[in-house]
């Protein structure tokens, strides 16, 4: 079955297609990812985004259950230079192609990843279509050219419905923006009592709660259009404990002056080194993002940079002078990437035992 890839600059990429049978339309961008595929796809960070995969092969050791970072992806699509024919692994319950097919996700294999890849790095993220070789490509041209995407998508993904993730420990609201579940299992590690929130709680409505803390999960889009939730976070910092992941991290820095902005490929694959800049350790972390925090805003804030990627000096984390805040823009959750980060959940543990010791001597 062939299919083609179109950019909006004109280019045309000729493949096969895999994964479900629909035109799809969206964001392409390009994870540098070895593994955690599975992981990638489902993560709702990539919420109307075709996901490039510059791994070569990608599929050879199929999905399972254990490895859904959402039960209902919306990932536009998947690119790959090949995809496995055989799976093999002990954990296997699915093939890849069948995984896409059954979440109506459309992929195409047998692209030049490495031209792709590099004309993303050289123009940026640009919209792109998978669409079936007999599809009139001027017409299809003309729908990619009139598309518009959204960038106001933390509602497509967060849940409508307060739901806990019960524990003994520590009480958390986890405001989901479009939350992994590798938080909740990292929270349930620590035996959190963990209530989880749309991405339109209020301050009024966490408080009522009396949680110990606060978590501001990662989701999709452009941070400065979350107007509610960043009067939501300048209120509770004033009285919890708040940590902030990816997108919460985001939306942390703007609630305190801050400004983001959009960057021209963005970090997608869990290979990116980031100094923390009190200690000087350097630590490889999984990350997903398009949007940063720009760093000359934050001089006239209350914030202070704790951590920054090696490579292009982006700020990776920031905490609040006087309140006890911070945020990471990556993903100490790892799923997909390695673990070398997730001792800060246990710093934000700390964080709120700080805190309840200070009430409970006041």
């Amino acid at each position: 079955m062939e299919r083609y890839l179109i950019l909006d600059d004109g280019t045309v990429f000729k493949g096969e297609g895999f994964g479900a049978k629909n035109t799809t339309t969206g964001e392409v961008v390009f994870t540098t990812g070895m593994t955690g595929y599975q992981e990638a796809v489902t993560d709702q960070s990539y919420a109307n985004q075709i996901l490039v995969f510059t791994n070569p092969l990608i599929g050879n050791y199929g999905v399972n259950l254990d490895d859904y970072e959402s039960l209902e992806p919306d990932c536009k699509g998947v690119i790959c230079r090949e995809v496995a024919r055989v799976s093999t692994n002990w954990r296997k319950q699915d093939s890849f192609p069948h995984f896409l097919e059954q979440m109506n996700i459309p992929g195409i294999s047998g692209i030049d990843t490495r031209a792709l890849t590099k004309k993303l790095r050289e123009h940026g993220t640009m919209k792109g279509s998978i669409i079936d070789a007999t599809d009139n490509l001027e017409h299809a041209f003309d729908q990619l050219h009139a598309t518009v995407l959204s960038d106001r998508l933390v509602a497509q993904v967060s849940t409508t419905k307060p739901y806990p993730n019960p524990g003994n420990k520590h009480n958390i609201v986890l405001v989901d923006y479009g939350s992994k579940h590798s938080i909740l299992r990292e929270l349930a590690a620590r035996d959190c009592n963990t209530i989880v929130l749309p991405y339109t709680a209020t301050a009024e409505d966490i408080l009522r709660l009396k949680p110990d803390g606060v978590l501001l999960s990662n989701g999709p889009g452009d941070p400065e259009v979350m107007k509610d939730a960043v009067e939501m976070i300048k209120e509770v910092e004033k009285h919890l404990p708040v940590f902030g992941i990816c997108l919460g991290h985001q939306l942390l820095a703007l609630a305190n002056g801050a400004k983001t902005f959009k960057m021209k490929f963005g970090h997608r694959g869990f290979n990116h080194p980031v100094r923390e800049i009190a200690t000087g350790r350097i630590t490889f972390t999984s990350q997903n993002h398009g949007y940063a925090v720009d760093p000359a805003s934050i001089d006239n804030t209350q914030l202070i940079v704790t951590h920054k990627e090696i490579n292009d000096g982006t700020v990776e984390g920031i905490r609040h002078k006087y309140y006890p805040a911070f945020s990471v823009q990556f993903h100490p959750d790892a799923a997909p990437g390695p673990s070398d980060a997730v001792d800060i959940f246990d710093d934000f543990m700390h964080m709120i035992d700080i805190k309840k010791g200070e009430k409970t001597n006041a």
